[in-house]
């Protein structure tokens, strides 16, 4: 089965950074695209950042655009999320997830890993 399963989050003072991994198994991980979405408490699952399953495109949410990165290593079945300058309302349960084809909406997403916390104190 599909497995998406998430690491690197933890607690960072505010103007820090944290790298997210998201490990992929169990799909044929070069041709999906992917993207992390976060949730914080009280609040909807939100879009955070898209990658294209080459690589080759990338879309971010205004509030991270210029602080956060979104890559891939294809060859190692694996996302990566960087953070950098990362501020109090970052804070969130940061989840990766993957579908074939572009898309912000959460509900579109076919497989979802179980989440890392993130952390930002101020």
């Amino acid at each position: 089965q599909v497995q998406l399963v998430e690491s690197g989050g933890g607690l960072v003072q505010a103007g820090g950074s944290l790298r997210l991994s998201c490990a992929a198994s169990g799909l044929t991980f070069s041709t999906r695209d992917l993207a992390w979405f976060r949730q914080a408490p009280g609040k909807e699952r939100d879009f955070v950042a898209f990658i294209e399953y080459s690589a080759g495109f990338t879309n971010y949410a205004e509030s991270v655009k210029g602080r956060f990165t979104i890559s891939r290593d294809n060859a190692k079945n694996t996302m990566y999320l960087q953070m950098n300058s990362l501020r109090p309302e970052d804070t969130a349960v940061y989840y990766c997830a993957a579908r074939a084809g572009y898309s912000r909406n959460a509900n579109e997403y076919n497989y979802w890993g179980q989440g890392t916390q993130v952390t930002v104190s101020s």
